[in-house]
Parts: structure tokens; C-alpha cells; sequence
């Protein structure tokens, strides 16, 4: 938290004033933070200028003697050219850290990875050799031990090649997933189709890279380019979209999976069990499944987590039964040639049977979107000491059964369990796949919260299940929603060798777009040798492809059904992410000049009432054209208005001492201010108001202090120098109202302007007599402080508009289609603002507007 006396740091000298060219004779340019990157033209205030901190025009030696003689100019001091949000960016009193895990803490997170990780690609037993062989029926020996080969080589190669060791490194400060890949991109490259990035962001402490030096040529290449084009940014956008639904559409085709290939084994225990009922008991068990999910990671994963270790020591035990049992001829597969050789004999079969074998790698993106949860060495020791050898235990035995039982092609795992033990194994493999069932759900909750903040998914309401960790969250609606949808697919297909074709179509969009992000992670952020990069885009996405090509041979037996749907979840982000940048870009467009509220005066041509006002807008720069709108519509405004722009920072946590940044608007006498309040898209907005308004007046104090320090010191530096905004300041510092009534430095005109006297309010504002015609640095500053708690005092309103988005008449029809009815439905169904953004409607006071885009 940020108090007040954290202001009364002093700032080095040399941060005072720094060396500039100017043209002698004549005025300097401003180059004002506010007037570039999004083409406004606006300003916040006159001076707020951008300094040599904050990438502005400080010059190297070796290039003075060259300009003097080019452009004959002159090298002077000037006063600080600071913009004021990176001055308070560069304030950061230390890096956000992570938390610590005593040994007992450790113990439960590995458990609870046990049950939120691996669950999805610990089940993959109960069907992948039934899916290989579904169209196919194996025949021979060798045909078992290409099949066997295969997926040892898939498991290597996917899960621990790829996933474990390299893609998540590629992590956002702990954060995995589709969207996490492009914030690290946006960050570091100006990637974002949203124009409303700030310098100050990049001084976020959690906005750092720990990458190698970032001043390779082809690095700074790709950052151009991806910078200045925007056919690169829309391009990679949409990647990352159809990246997430693609996640969306396999977190409903997991749990439908999973938990019918479990119910299954009901079937070979039970011979008078048939599909329907099959079809029937899965949707009683997903039922349940979706209705727990409610209480959160920390819970369920907890009491679930015991369950899947015995499940993978189950998955081990029975594999080495079987190896006993059968014979140990299986450890031949180990031999990469028997794929060459199960090709060789029968090309097409064993192409067919690659979409069933990429089902031994399903969870494997689970592992890393889930990674929030967990850090990634406990992800990858577990995988690697476990995980991994129990699944290929599991396969070995299983292939083993199956050289001996050359017939038995269907509940290939439940047949290989020995009599004694059957039933105990089914229900612990039902269990299971419960668990199983809830990886992908977890991990889609947490990128919907990600494409949430970014700006690419509709407002849904969040609910933080933990206390103790951070990110583990539960989005009700996303939650019945894909309840729904699962329901339908189980309903809809009814076998799993139907389903587990779509499943692979779900993965491999999912596993080819993290291998494309991951290829421009190496080359902008990582910079790895060329070489490297080539080796993995062509190994995995080669691959990749070659599994893409065989699930795609059957995708007319139904799996069309999750293409459509995964179509339909790109559209609604697409269009959300489309609407959401014209509606800020018109309202960048619509924003009041700086002159006109020159013009307007202190008063803003209305009363000022006591109190602060919270105009909650989207805008980072400049004065939102809904301030024009309250104005028009009120008679009177607050005696402080403070602009509140909520925005989301593509890092995942933003600290608390970093959260808030505010500048002026107008001079002094306005008492209007800019505050953006960052937050990263693993932050859950979870203060109450009274504790936002709280931490929103101490930064603002800390702000107000700062720059009254920054005054004093140029003061000191340049005593015969003053800079505009002094000047300006000096002159508004004793006011005459319309009444006659005269007002001292920075009190707007309140309730004497109109004739009415307030007792409680005026006497700390009216003009008592005392000034001898200035005032000193450090009366002034009290007197702002104390009027700021007087304002405080009084009664804080939140001031909201809102807007309704249509398209113009010029518009083309395509764009008004989808502008005027399917963004406009999907504004309306979402999660309203007020609830977003925690406003209490006892203090809310709104305004419509019609924005035309």
C-alpha cells in the first residue's frame, strides 16, 4: 500500500533538469506523451512533457558536434521535461515476489498437481489403443509393436520434448496458456491492436523480462515489424483466437472423453450393460462434476489429488503385471524402427492410426495453460519422475496383452486388468477420470481470464476460490456452458471412438498454435540461434501437421460438429475484440481540446459542488467526450474531478505500490486529474470501494508531494527561470468568482459562486486576507492536501456513461451487421461495468451516450 509520507523521498538532482537542443530565439517543441502512439492531438496539461526518462529528445556526445554544425543550433538548460506517469512508473520501491512454500505447503501443491495437471494425459490409457485401432484391427505382432513405438516416441516427443522442457519456459511470470504466449509477445513488441499502451507501463516491475540482452539486429527486426504492421498484428491475433477456441471446444470434448471411456469399463464387468446406458450414466457423473466445480482448485484439488496418485500406481502396477505375464518382447518398441516398419507394411492403417495415438499427449497443453497454478519445476519434476514412467508402463502392458490377444481390439485396458483386482481399478480409473475431466475446465477458466483482460472475450463474472494462492479462480457461466455443450456432444455422438477423433481436431489446433507463438518467443524475447528455431518449428509443427492430415481423413464422421463450434467461439471473440477497439478508438476521436476547457475556466462553466467525482472512462490520454456530456446535463460538478481509467496491463500481476498513476489536467486551480489504476490479468479486483478510494486519495497525495518536491528542486536549479505552468499557477492563484467573491490557490468555485454559502465547506476555501500576493512551496502543498481531505470528506460519486455503439449509415453492411446486433448483443449479455468495476449504486450517477463507429 502506498501512503503519503512515501512522498517525501527526495529526487536526485540530476533528474531536475537535463540538456536539450532548441532552436535559438525561438520556443521548444513539447513532445507531449499525450501526442503520440495514438494520433489524438489532445494534451493533459502544458507542461507534462516527455523527458529524457521517458524517451525524450536527450542527445549523446558524439552526435552534438554534428547537429551544431547541420542545424546550427544551440545546446541550453531547460527545466525538467519528465512526463508525470514515468516519473511515478520509475518510482518502484521493489519487485513483486513470489511466495515461498514451506515443505508441507510443498507437499499439498504437489498433490493438488497430481490432480489439476495430469489428469487428462494420466487417463489417456482407458482409450488410445482403442482409438488406433477402431478402423483397423491389428493383425500381427509387429503391427503391435509399431503401435506401441509410435506412442512411446509420441509421449517423448510432445509431452516431455516440447511441452516440459521447452514451452514452459516460454511462461508470463508463471502464467501459461495461449493468451499468456501473446501478452509476452505484446509486451515486448507493440503488438496489441488496442491503442492504449503508455511507456510507464514498461517500468512495471512484473513488466520486466528475465531474457538475454535484447540488442541482437534480427530481434529488434521482428520487433519493427511487428510494430508497424498491422496486417502482423490482426495475423497474429488471429492465431491466438482460434488458438483459444480451439482450448474452449477440448475442454468440452475432455470430460466427455474421459469419463466415458471410464464408464465403459462397466460394459466388460457387466455383460447386460449396453451404449445407452453407457451414454446415460456419463451424463449423471458429468453432472456432478461440473456442479463441484464450484469450490475452487485448492479444494478439489486437494482431495482429489491423493486419488490420482493411486491411480497412476495402478497404471504402473498393472503394466508390470502384464510385462511379467506376456513377456518383456514389448521393450523391443523402444526401437524407433518398428515405425518404420508398421508404415512399411500397411501405410494407410497405420496413417489412421495416428489420430488415435496422438490421444496419448491429450493434457499435454493443460499442463502448461494450468501452469498458473503451480510452478514450473514442480510441473516438470513430477511429469519426469512420475508421470511419465507410469503412463509407459501402462502402454507396455497394455501392448503386451494385446501381442497375446490379437482379437481383443475394444477396452483394451480394462480386459489387460487382472480378475482380483478389476473392480477396485474400475472405480479408482472412474475417479480418474472425474479428475481428468476437470484439467481442461481449470485451465479454460484461467484463459478466459486472460482474453478477458486483454480484451477479447466478454465480461464474465470471476470468483477467486483461493485465499492462499493466487489465480485459482471459477467462472460460473463458462462453467454451465460447457456442462451444456458436453452434454450434447456425449448425447450426440455416443461412442468414444466418434468422439476421439474430434478430440484429436481439438488438440492439434491447440498444440499447432503454441508451437507458432513459441517460434516467435525464441526469435524476439529469447533470441536463439537461428538454427535452433528452424530445428523446432520444423520438428513439432512438421509433426504436428502429419497427425493434423490423418484426424482430418475422418472428419466427416462428426467431427465437422466441433469445427463449427470452435468457428463459433472464434466469431464471438473476434467480434467482441473488434467492437471493444472502434468504440475506444471513435471515443480517442470525440475527446474534449485542452482549449476548450481553457475556455470553459476553472469553474468549467457550472458550479462546483463539494466532493470528488470518479469519471470512470476508458481513455488514457486526454478528456473523454463524456465529461462533455455531464457538463450539458448537470448543474453542477464536483469541486474534484478525478478521470479513472481501469486498465488492463499485459503482465500477470501488477503490485500494489505500482497499481495507481496520476497526472493534471488543466492548471491547479482546476483540481481535475488523470489516475490510471493498472492491473495485470492475473490480478482479481477484489477491494472494496471504500479501501479503492482509500489507496486512489494516498496515491494521489504521494503524487501531489512528488511533484511539489520536483518543483522545489527546480526552483532551486533555475531561480531566475520559471516554466510556463508557474507562471499560470502564480497568476490563478487568487481567483475572483462571479459574485465578487475572491478564492485562494487551487479552490474551484463552489457553492458562494452560486450565491449559496456552505459553512462547513467554505471556511477552508474562502479568501481570507492573508496572502501578501504569493504563496510559499510548502503552504501551498498543505493547502491542496487539506483541500483534498475536505473534498474527501465530503462524499465520493462514481460518474459512469453509458454508451450505446452503432455503426454509421456509411458504413458497409457487414459492418453494421455485426456492429449494430451481434456486439451490441453481446454487450448487453455481459457482465454490466458497475458490477466489474465494483461501484456501489448508492454513489453512482450516470450518463447515455451514443458513440458512432
Amino acid at each position: 500500500m502506498e501512503t503519503g509520507s512515501s512522498g517525501g523521498q527526495r529526487l536526485p538532482k540530476t533528474e531536475s533538469a537535463e540538456m536539450r537542443w532548441v532552436v535559438p530565439g525561438g520556443a521548444y517543441e513539447e513532445d507531449e506523451i499525450d501526442s503520440s502512439d495514438d494520433g489524438d492531438g489532445g494534451t493533459d496539461t502544458p507542461t507534462a512533457a516527455l523527458g529524457s526518462r521517458g524517451g525524450g529528445g536527450g542527445y549523446s556526445d558524439a552526435e552534438e558536434d554534428e547537429e551544431d554544425a547541420l542545424l546550427r543550433q544551440r545546446l541550453v538548460r531547460t527545466g525538467p521535461r519528465a512526463d508525470s506517469f514515468d516519473v511515478e512508473a520509475l518510482d518502484v520501491p521493489g519487485l513483486y515476489r513470489h511466495q515461498e512454500f514451506t515443505m508441507g505447503r510443498s507437499i499439498v501443491l504437489a498433490l493438488q498437481t497430481l490432480g489439476v495437471v495430469f489428469g487428462d494425459v494420466g487417463t489417456s490409457p482407458l482409450y488410445t489403443f482403442d482409438i488406433m485401432f477402431n478402423k483397423y484391427p491389428n493383425t500381427s505382432k509387429e503391427d503391435v509393436l509399431g503401435a506401441l513405438s509410435l506412442v512411446i516416441y509420441t509421449l517423448i516427443l510432445i509431452p516431455l520434448l516440447k511441452y516440459t522442457l521447452i514451452v514452459l519456459w516460454g511462461n508470463d511470470d508463471g502464467e501459461g496458456g495461449i493468451f499468456a504466449l501473446y501478452s509476452l509477445i505484446c509486451r515486448n513488441a507493440k503488438a496489441s491492436l488496442l491503442p492504449n499502451q503508455l511507456p510507464s507501463d514498461t517500468r512495471i516491475s512484473s513488466f520486466q523480462l528475465k531474457v538475454p540482452s535484447v540488442e541482437l539486429e534480427r530481434s529488434l527486426r521482428i520487433k519493427e515489424r511487428l510494430e508497424t504492421s498491422s496486417m502482423l498484428k490482426k495475423l497474429l491475433l488471429m492465431l491466438v483466437l482460434f488458438g483459444t477456441s480451439m482450448v474452449i471446444a477440448d475442454g468440452v470434448v475432455t470430460p466427455a472423453m474421459s469419463v466415458m471411456s471410464a464408464v465403459n469399463g462397466l460394459k466388460v464387468g457387466i455383460s447386460s450393460v449396453n451404449e445407452g446406458e453407457v451414454v446415460m450414466i456419463s451424463v449423471a457423473f458429468l453432472i456432478v462434476l461440473f456442479s463441484l466445480q464450484r469450490f475452487g482448485t485448492s479444494k478439489v484439488g486437494l482431495a482429489v489429488g491423493p486419488a490420482l496418485f493411486i491411480w497412476f500406481c495402478c497404471l504402473s502396477g498393472i503394466g508390470i503385471y502384464n510385462i511379467m505375464k506376456y513377456g518383456t518382447e514389448v521393450l523391443r518398441a523402444f526401437n524407433p524402427i518398428y515405425i518404420y516398419y508398421y508404415f512399411e507394411r500397411n501405410p494407410t492403417q497405420a496413417w489412421m492410426s495416428l489420430g488415435g495415438c496422438l490421444l496419448c499427449a491429450t493434457g499435454s497443453e493443460a499442463m502448461f495453460a494450468d501452469l498458473c497454478y503451480f510452478s514450473v519445476r514442480s510441473v516438470q519434476l513430477t511429469f519426469v519422475c512420475l508421470v511419465l514412467p507410469c503412463l509407459l508402463l501402462g502402454y507396455l502392458g497394455q501392448a503386451a496383452f494385446l501381442m497375446e490377444n490379437l482379437t481383443e481390439n475394444e477396452q483394451v485396458f480394462f480386459l489387460s486388468i487382472p480378475s482380483q483386482v478389476f473392480w477396485p481399478v474400475v472405480f479408482i480409473a472412474t475417479l480418474a477420470a472425474l479428475i481428468a475431466s476437470r484439467t481442461m475446465t481449470t485451465a479454460i477458466f484461467s484463459i478466459i481470464k486472460q482474453a478477458t483482460a486483454l480484451g477479447c472475450f466478454p465480461r464474465l463474472k470471476i470468483i477467486h476460490t483461493s485465499r492462499k494462492f493466487m489465480g485459482q479462480i471459477y467462472i460460473p457461466v463458462m462453467n454451465w456452458f460447457l456442462l451444456v455443450s458436453c452434454l450434447a456432444f456425449v448425447t450426440t455422438f455416443g461412442s468414444i471412438n466418434e468422439i476421439g477423433n474430434a478430440y484429436g481436431i481439438a488438440e492439434l489446433g491447440v498444440m499447432m498454435m503454441t508451437t507458432i507463438l513459441v517460434t516467435i518467443i525464441m526469435l524476439l524475447i529469447w533470441q536463439v540461434n537461428i538454427i535452433v528455431v528452424l530445428c523446432f518449428l520444423t520438428l513439432f509443427l512438421g509433426l504436428e501437421l502429419f497427425f493434423f492430415s490423418s484426424v482430418l481423413g475422418s472428419v466427416a464422421d462428426g467431427s465437422w460438429v466441433l469445427l463449427v463450434f470452435a468457428a463459433v467461439l472464434y466469431l464471438v471473440m473476434y467480434i467482441w475484440n473488434y467492437g471493444t477497439k472502434l468504440k475506444y478508438e471513435t471515443e480517442v476521436k470525440q475527446k474534449l481540446s485542452m482549449d476548450l476547457m481553457m475556455d470553459l475556466g476553472c469553474n468549467l462553466g457550472t458550479v462546483r459542488a463539494p466532493g470528488i467525482g470518479l469519471l470512470y472512462n476508458e481513455l488514457v490520454r486526454g478528456v473523454p467526450a463524456i465529461f462533455g456530456h455531464f457538463l450539458t446535463t448537470m448543474p453542477a460538478i464536483h469541486s474534484m474531478i478525478i478521470f479513472v481509467c481501469i486498465k488492463w496491463v499485459p503482465v500477470p500481476v501488477v503490485p500494489q505500490n505500482e497499481r495507481f498513476l496520476f497526472r493534471r489536467v488543466c492548471p491547479k486551480n482546476y483540481h481535475m486529474f488523470r489516475c490510471i489504476a493498472r492491473y495485470g490479468y492475473k490480478d482479481v479486483r477484489k477491494e472494496n470501494p471504500q479501501t479503492f478510494e482509500q489507496l486512489l486519495i494516498e496515491s494521489l497525495e504521494k503524487f501531489i508531494r512528488r511533484e511539489a518536491q520536483e518543483r522545489s528542486l527546480e526552483s532551486d536549479e533555475n531561480g531566475n527561470t520559471d516554466s510556463e505552468e508557474e507562471v499560470a499557477s502564480s497568476s490563478s492563484r487568487v481567483l475572483v468568482g462571479p459574485n465578487g467573491s475572491i478564492y485562494s490557490l487551487g479552490v474551484p468555485l463552489l457553492a458562494e459562486s452560486a450565491g449559496v454559502s456552505n459553512p462547513n465547506f467554505g471556511s477552508s476555501t474562502s479568501f481570507d486576507g492573508s496572502l501578501d500576493g504569493t504563496m510559499d512551496g510548502r503552504r501551498s502543498l498543505d493547502n491542496e492536501l487539506s483541500f483534498i481531505h475536505k473534498a474527501k470528506e465530503c462524499g465520493v460519486v462514481y460518474l459512469l456513461g453509458h454508451g450505446d455503439i452503432r455503426a454509421r449509415k456509411e458504413s458497409f453492411f457487414v459492418k453494421k451487421l455485426v456492429i449494430n446486433y451481434f456486439y451490441a448483443f453481446l454487450r448487453k449479455n455481459c457482465r454490466r461495468g458497475i458490477a466489474t468495476l465494483s461501484i456501489p449504486h448508492t454513489r453512482l450517477m450516470q450518463v447515455a451516450m451514443q458513440y458512432m463507429v
